[in-house]
């Protein structure tokens, strides 16, 4: 198990609802791999509009439809974990926003077994 506390970095990937990577979906390839990688946590937001470097706007709105929402991949981890997601992400993502910042964790801790 692994701990947190104190200073760690923030990472926010902006994405495509449509994003893909090897034919499923950028945000689940993504999860994966952070899993695989042995990331502390990553969480998936899907916005109902947004828009980007293309000016095009996507929403949920009925009369105007969108197959292209705003994904965010959200990832809380220490500096030396966060150093290797450059190369993750030049290899999975083409397309989007990346940010990244300084936080501070308060708490980080799995649920405690229930007692008998």
């Amino acid at each position: 198990m692994r701990v947190l506390s104190g200073e760690q970095v923030l990472v926010r990937i902006f994405i495509g609802e449509s994003d893909r990577w090897h034919h499923q979906p950028l945000h689940v390839a993504l999860l994966e791999r952070l899993r695989q990688e042995g990331f502390a946590g990553a969480t998936v937001y899907h916005g109902v509009g947004g828009f980007g470097a293309h000016s095009i706007v996507h929403t949920t709105q009925v009369l105007r439809l969108s197959q292209d929402l705003p994904v965010i991949v959200e990832v809380v981890d220490t500096q030396e974990h966060i150093d290797r997601l450059p190369a993750i992400l030049d290899e999975m993502v083409s397309d989007g926003l990346v940010t990244m910042e300084k936080v501070r964790v308060i708490r980080y801790a799995p649920q405690a077994p229930p007692k008998r």
